[in-house]
């Protein structure tokens, strides 16, 4: 019987230690980790360029970006079935379906310092761009 508890008392100590090691806890990595770590904003040709995957909703679901440069929002859906697939950004007054699979670019012109805002036709899957 004693044996039988040592032996748990050893398995569990390793579990535990094993979660203590394989997990980042300390705060300098979690501290380093942002909210946009994703990079879904690039310039080519002189035009920004922001990518958001379409599917249940906008990924990512907040970007930042520059302020005063021509701007397109690329969506890219994938098998996108979901309300997701019909975009609307109210201050354009845009409303638009995607493909089910494809590429769609909006052109947003030169967006001023701000959020700018856009969700699904239904209102449930919200976006935001930050403009700096």
């Amino acid at each position: 019987m004693m044996k039988g508890i040592i032996i748990s008392i050893i398995i569990s100590v390793a579990l535990i230690g094993g979660v203590v090691f394989l997990v980042p806890g300390n705060s300098q990595t979690t501290s380093s980790v942002s909210v946009n770590s994703v990079d879904n904003v690039t310039i080519v040709n002189g035009k920004q360029i922001i990518e958001l995957n379409v599917k249940g909703g906008y990924q990512p679901r907040k970007s930042i970006a520059q302020a005063g440069l021509p701007t397109i929002i690329r969506f890219e859906t994938r098998g996108t079935f979901d309300c997701s697939s019909s975009v609307r950004i109210p201050s354009l007054n845009i409303n638009k379906f995607l493909p089910q699979t494809g590429t769609t670019d909006i052109d947003i012109g030169l967006p001023e310092v701000g959020r700018f805002r856009g969700s699904c036709g239904m209102g449930m899957y919200p976006f935001e761009i930050d403009f700096r």
